[in-house]
């Protein structure tokens, strides 16, 4: 909690009764939303993985300041790698793996997990190495390509060989098991009843939490500083000694590590996947989340991906009725007129607050001098 609030290091007590509050609030938020009915849940749960994804990607372009375009592909390798190891698809479509494994690959996803984190690494060091000599708009064009081969590469592997079912996708995936139990059934513990996605809540947000840790701990690292150097000037950077050639790589990957995990997950959750849910659209609304909340600052991060991520389920539910009352009639589609209000609140935050909502503090900057009573 000192690391989100720098003013409470002389004050541990405070410090401490604010980490109990954030932690009851966020512990009891799935009962209080879930009066409004269990897809308000569904969208925290979603939020928690947003965080993940914004995270990862505040890796690569708030602490290095490498734009990326692409970073919904990470997400993407991710779910079908889970996909591809806790289903039945690769045995149904290749009858040497189904005399092998007559039930199906149904690997525990706490092996998945790494393989997806690790897949999802590799292919951001693929990603690094060919563009660690462009930065700005030719760096944005190269990641955007990149996303889209990756896209488009998911939507045709079902011929000559079925790895993805192309744009039919995945089905049957298996849920998460944690100790014997399937989050896809009810959690009875004698004084609650927990639903699924109650579960499946509590599960991304103790990864967010982790992801939140693991982040801070790189930011206050000699390697998080070596980022922060090359994003503010790439060739002084260099000229202290930094490696910036693999530096650059490692935030590559362990950003794109995270959007490996987050993917699995959302695999696991949805129990479904399709090239649909990894396009251009994506990548935009993440990027728009560590902007919107503050370029290089892990609260700020968090903020912007809440409000971006249950932004959606609150205009679902206002839009429709709220024009209804109003016109009479609906003039303008819920979804139109998200993408309007994203827009337009992405020219108002860049007009009136380029450095997000909740901008990183400055440092170096001397105190002002007091006035002379």
């Amino acid at each position: 909690m000192t690391s989100f609030f720098p003013q409470w290091r002389d004050n541990p007590t405070a410090a401490l009764i604010a980490t109990f509050a954030l932690a009851a609030l966020l512990i009891a938020a799935p009962f209080v939303v879930g009066q409004l009915g269990n897809a308000w849940v569904r969208a925290l749960a979603f939020a928690a993985l947003y965080v993940m994804l914004a995270l990862g990607l505040n890796i690569v372009v708030g602490f290095a300041g490498l734009l990326d375009l692409g970073y919904i592909a990470f997400y993407a390798v991710g779910a079908y790698m889970y996909a591809l190891l806790a289903s039945p698809h690769l045995t149904d479509n290749f009858a040497a793996l189904a005399a092998l494994l007559p039930n199906g690959f149904h690997n525990p996803i706490w092996l998945v997990i790494p393989l997806g984190a690790a897949l999802a690494a590799l292919f951001g060091i693929i990603l690094g190495a060919p563009v660690l000599k462009l930065r700005g708009d030719y760096l944005a064009i190269v990641t955007l390509g990149f996303g889209e081969i990756i896209r488009i590469f998911l939507n045709n592997l079902n011929a000559p060989l079925n790895l993805t079912n192309g744009p039919q996708g995945i089905t049957l995936i298996d849920p998460v098991i944690i100790a014997g139990h399937s989050l896809a059934r009810p959690l009875d513990l004698g004084f609650v009843k927990l639903p699924s996605v109650y579960l499946y809540y509590y599960l991304f947000l103790f990864l967010a939490v982790l992801t939140v840790i693991v982040c801070i701990n790189l930011q206050n690292s000699r390697l998080g500083r070596a980022w922060m150097a090359i994003r503010e000037d790439d060739v002084a950077a260099k000229a202290m000694g930094i490696n910036t050639r693999n530096v650059k790589l490692l935030a590559f990957a362990l950003g794109a590590s995270f959007g490996g995990v987050a993917g699995a997950m959302f695999s696991a959750f949805q129990g479904f996947v399709s090239p649909e849910s990894f396009s251009l659209m994506e990548s935009i609304i993440v990027l728009a989340m560590v902007v919107l909340g503050g370029l290089g600052h892990i609260p700020g991060v968090i903020v912007g991906a809440i409000l971006l991520a249950m932004f959606p389920e609150v205009l679902r539910h206002t839009a429709v009725p709220l024009q209804e009352q109003l016109f009479g009639k609906v003039l303008i589609d819920a979804e139109v007129l998200r993408m309007l209000l994203y827009g337009l609140a992405m020219v108002v935050i860049m007009l009136y607050r380029p450095k997000g909502l909740w901008p990183a503090p400055e440092h170096g900057r001397l105190a002002e001098p007091k006035a002379q009573g």
